[in-house]
């Protein structure tokens, strides 16, 4: 099954919802990166909520960037997301390893300790949005969920969970994103409130096999659902050559005038995806003249 997400209403449009199915795209995450297991859960989880929040912008060329910064061995994650779900990230130390916690849970609240999120949304604007707050639990969807509260004043519900197989590979992700909308009338806060109480947690309704409809059919089914579009999701970088070029050039002339006549070439790693782009002292030279006309 490709991945995908779906964007709903519920209580007459007074709730919004969005929830998706992210294994394939946090699997290639995990085969770029070769990440442990935690570290896995951590991206997986950063991706789908990327790929929701990227579901929420509005025109075509808007992006989302979350990141998060913390004092534990995986010391980051950093992803981002643009109007159509292609998602891209990498963790800072894709090799931690952590002991579960005594659930027999992924510890990704441990491996990612004490520190902040930050969102930026560029929409167009001459400076993008920026928002950030302390974490909470580090285990993300709490975060996230504190960050739609404080930063946007939006009260939200995130859920958002990775099952890692025994051979490491990525057997289920996925996750929800359900807000109340300014109108939502009391009733029916009260009632989703008391529904959010008694749900399963998400890992256990993807392990039991639920796609994203059967998810917020779980969770607001008794509130009028209606779904109103299903879009596609995937892991994309967009790095290319000429960006890699482009980078190499706008290191200025001193430096880039000192790799030629030291290294006589360059070698850079895209942190999105892995690749390679090596050049020559052929063609650093071109690029230094380049810098000089700049």
């Amino acid at each position: 099954m490709e991945d995908y997400i779906i964007r709903a209403t519920a209580g007459n449009g007074s709730i919004r919802a969005f929830a998706a199915i992210s294994t394939n795209t946090v699997e290639k995450a995990r085969q770029i990166h070769q990440t442990t297991p935690v570290a896995s859960a951590a991206l997986g989880r950063m991706l789908t909520a990327a790929a929701i929040m990227g579901a929420m912008l509005k025109s075509e060329k808007d992006l989302i960037t979350l990141q998060i910064t913390g004092d534990g061995p995986l010391k980051g994650v950093l992803v981002t997301s643009d109007s159509k779900s292609n998602v891209k990230g990498y963790v800072v130390n894709p090799d931690v390893d952590m002991p579960l916690k005594p659930d027999g849970k992924l510890n990704v609240g441990g491996a990612i300790g004490n520190g902040s999120l930050r969102v930026i949304k560029d929409v167009g604007l001459k400076e993008p949005y920026s928002g950030s707050i302390e974490l909470i639990s580090g285990e993300i969807a709490d975060d996230i969920t504190y960050y739609f509260a404080k930063s946007e004043q939006v009260p939200s519900s995130v859920g958002l969970g990775v099952l890692v197989d025994t051979d490491l590979s990525i057997k289920h992700s996925g996750g929800f994103i359900i807000q109340l909308m300014p109108d939502a009338q009391e009733d029916v806060v009260d009632k989703l409130e008391k529904k959010l109480l008694t749900i399963p947690y998400i890992t256990d309704m993807l392990s039991s096999g639920f796609n994203a409809e059967k998810i917020l059919e779980t969770i607001l089914g008794d509130l009028g659902l209606e779904i109103l579009e299903k879009t596609g999701m995937d892991y994309k970088c967009s790095c290319s050559r000429q960006r890699v070029e482009q980078a190499i050039v706008s290191l200025g002339k001193k430096e880039l005038a000192k790799i030629i006549e030291e290294d006589k070439k360059a070698s850079l790693t895209c942190q999105f995806c892995n690749k390679v782009y090596d050049f020559n002292e052929e063609e650093l030279k071109k690029l230094l003249v380049e810098a000089c006309s700049k």
